[in-house]
């Protein structure tokens, strides 16, 4: 048995770590010297192919560990298998700033983004697992928000590996399907206290 609140601390750093890390490729190029102002603006505005996944995986990565914090488990220590799946699931959280980098630059080629959703739909499916061998799961509204945030992620990925097919640079634009989480759950406690 491993103890929760260790696996728990590793988590937040890792999480921590991943988040930080994606702001690095965001960057004006070396070579890059404006002459004035307006090159400024320019080279800023220019960034936005790189901005928009690191905006894309900061809203993921946050969107994970706010439902790994709301999990509540009543127990102290963990089982190995559970333990297995967890540290997984932790190496694909660090990989995270690498598909980043390369949708970013890349986001025209489909490869890049069957990378990334790829990556993405695995972390969600794995996700899915952990809910199910998390000991002693405490029920309520903070497990089905859970829930429907990884089911969510593997929809938008699975959507952003189809719509890649067609249209790679515009396909990225599925993951905004994970934003509607919150309303989908605020939506369905409403229809529940309306039954």
């Amino acid at each position: 048995m491993f103890s929760k609140a260790r696996l728990d601390t590793l988590s937040d750093s890792i999480f921590g770590v991943a988040m930080t890390l994606l702001a690095l490729d965001v960057r004006l190029p070396d070579d890059f010297h404006p002459r004035d102002g307006q090159e400024l603006i320019g080279g800023i505005v220019n960034l936005w192919p790189k901005f928009f996944p690191y905006v894309l995986s900061f809203g993921v990565l946050g969107l994970r560990w706010l439902a790994n914090v709301r999990v509540r488990s009543r127990a102290d220590e963990v089982p190995r298998e559970y333990v297995r799946w967890w540290l997984l699931y932790l190496m694909l959280i660090t990989c995270v700033p690498f598909t980043t980098t390369v949708v970013g630059r890349f986001a025209h080629f489909a490869p890049a983004i069957w990378l990334y959703a790829g990556h993405t739909l695995l972390i969600a499916l794995i996700s899915w697992r952990m809910i199910a061998i998390t000991p002693h799961l405490e029920p309520g509204d903070h497990l089905r928000d859970r829930q429907v945030s990884t089911l969510m992620l593997i929809a938008a990925s699975v959507l952003t590996i189809l719509v890649s097919f067609i249209q790679p640079a515009q396909s990225l634009w599925a993951f905004a399907l994970t934003s509607l989480a919150p309303f989908i759950r605020s939506w369905e406690k409403r229809r529940v206290t309306a039954d």
